[in-house]
Parts: structure tokens; C-alpha cells; sequence
């Protein structure tokens, strides 16, 4: 299950950007520097960049940039939210999570009085991936213990959450973005995607608002 890449030509020949543009959205942060990758080629030295994660970003800003400047952009896509906590009447007036989803969180890991960023989070994926019935309920519980035992590991790094099935029996990872990883040719590989997707979504529906939203 090695990581996909697409070259630095057919990504500009793809989205239509041009050289210019590319390049000054990584000076702007809105691409990090992490994505672009040199590898040997038979013309020297070639860019590549992993598809999963550079084609729905390109898409977002392409679609986002008219609203907004670059440097709001960049904070759009930045992995920090501040010091964010909400209550639960908050997550579900926010329409961020399901009163569903909050009931699987307090089997799991109890209710606490407020959520941080890292269990509204969880609480998102859980509900994307439920909601979208990419998951089932007893996955979701694996999804949630595995989040709140290594996701803080990553420490705003670029992460992946992988949900491989081999006869049934469900196994998620999470994996440092741009890594190559390999299975037993049995497994199936259900779910493959970046969580700082997650991240720039629930960023939107929260705002930055660098403190408690509480009231």
C-alpha cells in the first residue's frame, strides 16, 4: 500500500495553477513543505507530491481564494485551532457531531465537562465516518481508543488514518503522512484518509478563536 504520488507536471497540468502560483502558496503555508518531495528520475531530479493529500487542498484553496486572503487562508489550514473548548450543547448546535456520536464518546471514554481540540476532533471523525457508513459502531469504538491513545504522538504533524478489514476483523492505524506502508495481500484497505482534511472542516465550522468558546 505504498503512498501515491503525482509529479509536479501533471499536478500543474491538472489543476491548470501555474509554477508561480504553486510556489507562492508554499512561501504562504498553504502548502506544506513536507509535500513536496525529490525523488531521482531519468531527467535528474523530479517534485512529487502525495495525490490524496495535494489535489483536495489545490481544490480548496482554488475554490476558497476569492473570499479570502492568503494569510486567512493559511490560518485556515494551519494545524492549530487554539485553545478551544465546547460543551456538548455546543458540538450539537454547531452541527459538529451527533447526539448519537456523543453517546459512543462517553461509553468509551466518559463525558467530560468540556471538549478539547483533540476530543472534538475524534468526536468529528466518528461522526463523518458514521454518518457516511464507512464504519460501524464497534469500529467506531476501536477508531476512538486508538485516537485518544496516539493521535496527541503526532503533535500537529501530518497524520493519516488508515482502516484496513483481512477477513472481517478491522485494524486501524494511524501513520505519519508521506510514509510508505505494506499489508498481507489478504487485507483490504477500507479507509485511507488524511486527518488534517478533518482538521481544515471542523477549523471552518468553529472558527479560530484562540481561547475558550465557552461561555
Amino acid at each position: 500500500m505504498s503512498e501515491d504520488l503525482i509529479s509536479k507536471k501533471e499536478l500543474l497540468d491538472l489543476t491548470g495553477i501555474s509554477y508561480g502560483q504553486l510556489y507562492r502558496w508554499k512561501r504562504k503555508n498553504l502548502i506544506p513543505e513536507e509535500w513536496f518531495i525529490r525523488k531521482s528520475s531519468f531527467t535528474g531530479q523530479e517534485t512529487y507530491f502525495p495525490r490524496q493529500q495535494i489535489l483536495p487542498r489545490i481544490d480548496k484553496i482554488l475554490n476558497m481564494k476569492d473570499g479570502l486572503s492568503l494569510d486567512e487562508l493559511a490560518d485556515v489550514f494551519s494545524p492549530a485551532l487554539g485553545e478551544v473548548q465546547l460543551d456538548r450543547a455546543q458540538l450539537v448546535e454547531r452541527n459538529i457531531v451527533s447526539d448519537g456520536s456523543l453517546l459512543l464518546y462517553q461509553e468509551v471514554h466518559g463525558e467530560p465537562p468540556f471538549y478539547n481540540l483533540d476530543q472534538t476532533l475524534q468526536l468529528y471523525v466518528l461522526d463523518k465516518l458514521l454518518r457516511g457508513g464507512e464504519i460501524t459502531r464497534e469500529e467506531g469504538r476501536m477508531l476512538l481508543e486508538v485516537m485518544g491513545s496516539h493521535y496527541s504522538r503526532f503533535a500537529g504533524k501530518p497524520c493519516e488514518l488508515v482502516l484496513i478489514r483481512k477477513m472481517g476483523v478491522p485494524v486501524f492505524l494511524l501513520i505519519a503522512g508521506g510514509t510508505d506502508y505494506f499489508a498481507d495481500s489478504e487485507a483490504k484497505m477500507v479507509i485511507k484518509k488524511p486527518l488534517e482534511h478533518f482538521t481544515e472542516e471542523l477549523k471552518l465550522l468553529i472558527g479560530d478563536t484562540g481561547g475558550r468558546i465557552h461561555e
